[in-house]
């Protein structure tokens, strides 16, 4: 089934290749990936008729599906390979999180580990807190960088219900990194509590030696704030 289903996709979405679009959408992505050439738009609207006509996959088929999908070389079906996931953010089984694992150090990129970290990580350790110890411990001693930027922005979407001391704690653990995806996720993380409490964000960034590119990120919403008051 998972190999019919990948196959009538790609069937499906051929005729809508478009070259001209492909090289600079994979030139936008460092030509890291090959591109059908199919904008997000276009292939949004495309996956909506594609699975109107043909459904979505089985619960207990969706994994292989899925990682078919990020086995192929064009970016696009990596994309809709996280669109699928995503139709599944609330009913995510406990051993998701295996397969979200691979997904982010696997063609890796912060076009898909953003998705993963944000809404399917995220989702996951919403149904799943008792995971959160154990896979923030394992992301942040591992080599990938990916997996520690994951760890760091996995309550983006979670606003009030963020878990500060470990949010902070997170943060603590990657400082040292020097590496850019790693300064600008901690500003990220914490530019986005500034929007529901600034206030701690504010004493933690006085108590703490941030990366100035951590540090800009962090501030860049109160900032604007600041600005916009003072041309009030």
């Amino acid at each position: 089934m998972t190999k019919t289903f990948v196959k009538k996709l790609q069937n499906f979405l051929f005729p809508y290749q478009n070259s001209s679009e492909a090289a600079p959408m994979s030139a936008y992505m460092r030509n890291l990936f090959p591109f059908l050439g199919i904008k997000t738009p276009k292939r949004t609207e495309l996956l909506r008729a594609f699975l109107k006509e043909n459904g979505k996959p089985a619960a207990d088929e969706l994994e292989a599906v899925v990682r078919e999908l990020w086995a192929l070389p064009e970016r696009e079906y990596q994309y809709i390979a996280l669109a699928l996931l995503e139709k599944q953010s609330k009913v995510l089984p406990r051993d998701a999180i295996g397969l979200f694992e691979d997904l982010i150090a696997d063609k890796s990129w912060w076009d898909t580990v953003d998705v993963l970290a944000a809404h399917l990580v995220g989702a996951y350790f919403r149904q799943h807190p008792e995971q959160i110890p154990v896979y923030t411990e394992k992301w942040l001693s591992s080599d990938n960088m990916w997996l520690k930027r994951t760890a760091i922005l996995f309550q983006l979407s979670y606003k009030g219900a963020t878990d500060l001391p470990l949010l902070f704690q997170i943060i603590d653990r990657a400082l040292p990194s020097d590496e850019f995806f790693i300064q600008k996720a901690i500003g990220w993380a914490l530019r986005e509590y500034t929007k529901t409490d600034p206030a701690p964000v504010l004493a933690f960034l006085e108590s703490r030696q941030l990366p100035p590119l951590s540090r800009r990120e962090a501030l860049k919403v109160l900032e604007r704030k600041k600005q916009r008051e003072h041309v009030e």
